[in-house]
């Protein structure tokens, strides 16, 4: 018998084991069994105008081996006449495992997804709705080694079906056939999530709602947080031409609510799964009363991740990771100030100031996992395990979020590798009235100077290149698309401010000739002893870091812009069904231009 890596080839099985907790069920035999790992169920009668998984009378569990029902098993199990006997369902099918419990209701031609969580509940998750939506028929195609397979035949013209397959973990295989493309997952979002990796998430939430539907860029994943703040849905899918709509339902009073994701496939599988544990995730309202405060939350993290939140920024939003204690940071262009989130055990603080204001809402959740307990699977472990690893690590992009070097001679030179740091370091040495004698060390840390001031530069006509290239081709797309001129033209307004804030620097960011000029009259310093020498370098450090200064505020704005023009081009297209491509398109290059930051850009693997 083939298993479902057969049948789904694409799916890799999770390395994860899922916790095995035994929960009594009450059947209709009144015998008591156990849900050890995966159990498909026949409800013995269809479901009529509504499902109930609470009322299992009538429940019959479907055996792995379907001779027992033969009067000799051991015979048939001997006459190879009795193989490939198919099973006919009675009522619908409701699979279930220790995570969730989903059933097939026929007459909708649909599938409602319940969590299990905490146990011994069954609390609505999702609806899955083939578009149209028609009657089926309940096809089993697996019950055995801890997978199960139903299909739904639909009753169209088409003879389109849907195989949705199981194991014992809460990720889900949806495989459509027969020229099925387009699905509506039905649940009660509150926030919906783009990832990545490099750079910030794209959050959409009630603020981002402007229209009665949502375009999204199609990135290969999307985090739903559901009401409640105890369950997630993550859903991942192989590359290809799918589109991605969020559609609205009515929410608390005026304001609209995420009510669905409107799938558009293209032709291809796809993975569903719920992830659930109280506080989950966390919205936070920020109020201003707390400016330059440690605030603790009333949120406490549910366990160990690398949990994260996004707050305002100079006029923009940065993603932050809440650190393991309170500290401070230091920025290009924001300078110091205290870092805002980190927890102190489980208990999350807050530190918000007028670098980082108080402003609407911040949401807590994470991606990765941090010390996370094996048993609980991360969005990360969901998108290796289900579009497998070459895929994952092309969209977790591991090697682009390592920071690039500015250290000449890595540990072996001066540790604080910037103008500030070397220029320090040499002052220490003409403080001494040493400078004649160790003129090969200030020489050694000018060259390490010279490296940082090279390094930057660099990356700052990475961005210049950057930025030229993509106005050239932005204004090549304006004339061929005349429709997509305002969305093109607010995009084009954020990348030219990366070479506005450089010609508007270049004087104070100077040369590497400059740069040259103020090493040999350093140097020159330190052919003797002169009681004049620290008054002369002294004037020559504020050479350095004038213009090492301007190099760094300019580094940071280029960061900065990238960063918004990827934001912008994702939250700008949502109501823009043909930017969507052209959205995908830009914020793949700021991707690209984003990776390996310096350090003065962002830390690391933010």
């Amino acid at each position: 018998m083939k298993s479902i890596r057969d049948l789904f080839p694409k799916t890799t099985l999770l390395a994860k084991a899922a916790v095995v907790l035994l929960m009594t069920l009450k059947v209709s035999d009144a015998s008591a069994q156990t849900v050890t790992n995966i159990v498909l169920w026949d409800t013995g009668a269809h479901f009529g105008v509504q499902v109930e998984p609470g009322d299992r009378v009538g429940w019959k569990a479907v055996p792995t081996d379907l001779l027992t029902f033969e009067a000799n098993p051991p015979k048939a199990s001997s006459d190879p006449g009795y193989y490939g006997l198919e099973y006919s369902f009675k009522g619908d099918a409701v699979v279930e495992n220790q995570k969730i419990l989903a059933i097939f209701w026929a007459a909708k031609g649909k599938i409602v997804l319940y969590s299990k969580s905490p146990p011994g509940t069954a609390l609505e998750i999702l609806e899955l709705n083939p578009v149209p939506a028609s009657p089926a028929d309940l096809v089993l195609i697996r019950n055995a080694a801890d997978e199960v397979a139903v299909q739904l035949a639909f009753h169209d013209a088409g003879k389109s079906a849907l195989t949705v397959a199981f194991d014992r973990t809460q990720v889900i295989t949806v495989s459509p056939s027969g020229g099925l493309t387009h699905f509506t997952i039905a649940a009660p979002f509150e926030y919906a999530v783009i990832p990545s990796f490099v750079g910030d998430d794209l959050i959409y939430g009630p603020e981002e709602i402007s229209s009665n539907s949502i375009c999204l860029p199609s990135e290969n994943l999307l985090l739903g947080l559901l009401k409640g703040e105890a369950t997630e849905l993550m859903m991942t899918w192989p590359k290809g031409k799918q589109k991605v709509q969020l559609g609205l339902a009515q929410g608390t009073g005026s304001v609209p609510a995420i009510g669905s994701v409107d799938f558009e496939n293209d032709g291809q599988c796809f993975y569903l799964a719920p992830l659930a544990a109280p506080g989950i995730w966390h919205r936070e309202t920020l109020i201003a009363t707390n400016l330059e405060k440690d605030v603790a939350i009333a949120w406490k993290k549910p366990f160990a991740a690398r949990w994260k939140t996004q707050l305002s920024e100079e006029a923009g939003r940065t993603t932050y990771v809440f650190r393991p204690t309170k500290g401070e940071i230091w920025r290009g262009v924001a300078g110091s100030y205290d870092y805002p989130v980190w927890f102190d055990g489980d208990q999350a603080y807050y530190h918000l100031s007028k670098k980082v204001p108080p402003k609407g809402e911040s949401l807590i959740y994470f991606l990765e996992g941090q010390g996370t307990p094996a048993a609980i699977l991360t969005p990360a472990d969901i998108l290796k395990e289900t579009l497998g690893r070459p895929t994952a690590d092309s969209i977790l992009d591991i090697p682009g979020r390592k920071l690039r070097t500015h250290h000449r001679r890595g540990g072996d030179g001066v540790h604080r590798a910037c103008t500030c740091g070397c220029t320090e370091a040499i002052q220490a040495v003409f403080e001494a009235h040493e400078e004649a004698e160790r003129k090969d060390e200030i020489k050694g840390d000018l060259e390490d100077m010279v490296y940082f001031v090279h390094a930057h530069v660099n990356r700052i006509n990475e961005y210049q290149r950057f930025a030229e290239d993509l106005i050239r081709d932005l204004g090549s797309k304006k004339a061929a698309a005349p429709e997509l001129a305002e969305y093109i033209e607010g995009l084009e307004q954020i990348v030219a401010r990366i070479p506005q804030e450089c010609a508007v620097q270049q004087q104070n960011m100077k040369s590497f000739e400059y740069a040259d000029e103020l090493v040999q009259r350093t140097l020159a310093l330190t052919a003797k002893k002169d009681p004049d020498n620290l008054k002369a370098y002294m004037e020559l450090l504020k050479d350095w870091r004038a213009m090492g200064g301007a190099q760094d505020y300019v580094l940071a704005q280029c960061h900065i812009v990238t960063r918004k023009l990827a934001q912008e081009a994702g939250y700008s297209c949502a109501a823009r069904p043909n930017a969507v491509a052209l959205s995908q398109e830009i914020r793949a290059r700021a991707r690209q231009c984003l990776r390996n930051p310096d350090g003065y850009e962002i830390w690391a693997d933010y």
